[in-house]
């Protein structure tokens, strides 16, 4: 399978199955696509035709370029076939020694963003903070069940997690404590509107936390639209400063800023380039997901206004880097060369299987995005999983398993996609939330694209 398009001035053509990535010019880029379908001799005809006017196109040259194609065929870097379907992935007997938890310590918040899908921090229940025995015994837990493994992620999440601060320097405290006792080491991350940073929090988080994620929808007006404080008043003056001053004290360094774009915002390249604009460098913007209702929903009419400013984007990051004014979009990270092994590609994220939620009272789902909803809870910190049915359906949760995908070029760089995103689009984790999967074949595109200008210059 490959995958061909044109972006930025490149003729780009991927092999799905080996990786390869091949830059052409119009007379292979046009080869490639007849390849498969017509014989050599309607492949001359059909291009001495449409080259025509070109006379540096002749029969020879065109056998030539069919020739190459061959040569890269026969090396399985073109029209490679699919080794990894049939391949013996046991999905439902992996291993799920468990390697991350987000430990929801707030299901409060002191913003009231309307598009919330955390329903303001409550997730559809009471407001609670984690009580720190049950933050540590969910640790213990994690440290039970974590096998052989040696690195561990936790993950302080809300709500706003800052809300249950004193609980969250405790629990780092003591998983410290527990490092040294059964060799494991603990990687902390947590996430924040911000309204609470002060410089006790910036100085606790940069010794603690290896990454911070901070939220920020961008220009003041489209952030104070939706992300507004109890009393309804916009945050976007409030937090600018701490975010400002947390990021310079952290060196600039292992943080994200993370927006969220709706319909109001679809312009959403403005609002990433002014945070770059404002000094951030590590930057994140999400589609908002949410009832097709809502007056802030993306519709259909969006879609390829979203595709267009995702291309501009990556040309206006090529054209700031070439001016050392470079700044990183998490939707472009991607490594050609050393990028996750095949069985992480397929597997995906590893939602319920080894990466769990973890409420306040300790119960445990297989993401944040599934918190609240009964039919995927899947036991606690204090007995286990035992709903063993709902786990082993995410372990069977992979690229190979959704029929929308088997013919999908992008599939091994989204590993079958979210599965809360198919889950509330189709009702099933094993559907295809098709919005969401058209923006991000088009941000892969960009990102192939940029990967290429890097390597041209």
């Amino acid at each position: 399978m490959i995958h061909q398009y044109k972006l930025n001035g490149y003729n780009i053509v991927l092999d799905t199955y080996s990786g390869a990535i091949h830059t052409v010019d119009d007379l292979a880029y046009d080869i490639i696509s007849l390849y498969k379908e017509k014989s050599t001799e309607e492949i001359i005809t059909s291009m001495l035709e449409k080259y025509k006017a070109d006379k540096t196109v002749t029969r020879e040259e065109i056998l030539s370029c069919i020739e190459d194609i061959k040569e890269l065929e026969k090396a399985g870097k073109l029209f490679s076939k699919d080794i990894y379907e049939n391949r013996t992935f046991d999905f439902k007997n992996r291993n799920t020694d468990i390697k991350a938890l987000c430990l929801h310590v707030a299901h409060t918040c002191n913003l009231n963003c309307e598009y919330c899908f955390a329903s303001q921090g409550k997730y559809h229940g009471e407001r609670a903070l984690m009580p720190y025995e049950v933050g540590k015994r969910a640790l213990d837990f994690l440290i039970e069940n974590s096998g052989s493994r040696h690195n561990l992620e936790v993950d302080f999440f809300g709500g706003e997690p800052l809300m249950n601060f004193e609980v969250v320097k405790k629990l780092v405290k003591y998983a410290r404590e527990q490092e040294k006792l059964y060799n494991k080491n603990f990687r902390f991350t947590l996430t924040t509107n911000g309204l609470l940073i002060d410089d006790d929090v910036i100085a606790f988080v940069n010794k603690e936390m290896s990454n911070v994620v901070l939220s920020l929808d961008g220009r003041k007006e489209v952030h104070d639209s939706l992300r507004k404080t109890i009393s309804g008043q916009g945050s976007y003056d409030i937090i600018i400063p701490k975010f400002k001053k947390l990021v310079k004290a952290r060196g600039g360094k292992n943080y994200y800023i993370r927006g969220t774009f709706t319909h109001n915002n679809i312009d959403f390249l403005k609002d990433i380039l002014h945070m770059a604009d404002l000094g951030f460098t590590e930057l994140s913007m999400e589609p908002v997901v949410c009832a097709p209702n809502e007056p802030y929903a993306l519709t259909e009419e969006d879609l390829p206004i979203l595709k267009e400013q995702y291309e501009l984007l990556a040309k206006e990051m090529i054209k700031r880097d070439s001016e050392n004014r470079d700044f990183t979009f998490y939707h472009y990270m991607l490594d050609l060369t050393h990028g996750p092994c095949i069985y992480k590609r397929i597997s995906g994220c590893g939602s319920g299987t080894e990466y769990l939620a973890v409420t306040p009272w300790g119960d445990l789902y297989p993401c944040h995005q599934f918190v609240g909803d009964e039919k995927f809870k899947l036991g606690d910190i204090y007995n286990g999983i035992v709903n063993t049915k709902v786990r082993d359906e995410f372990k069977l949760c992979n690229a190979y398993a959704r029929p929308e995908c088997k013919d999908c070029w992008a599939k091994l760089y989204c590993s079958g996609g979210c599965a809360a995103n198919s889950y509330h689009a189709t009702g099933n984790i094993l559907g295809t939330y098709k919005y969401g999967c058209e923006l991000l074949k088009k941000r892969i595109e960009c990102a192939i694209m940029i990967k290429i200008t890097e390597q041209n210059v």
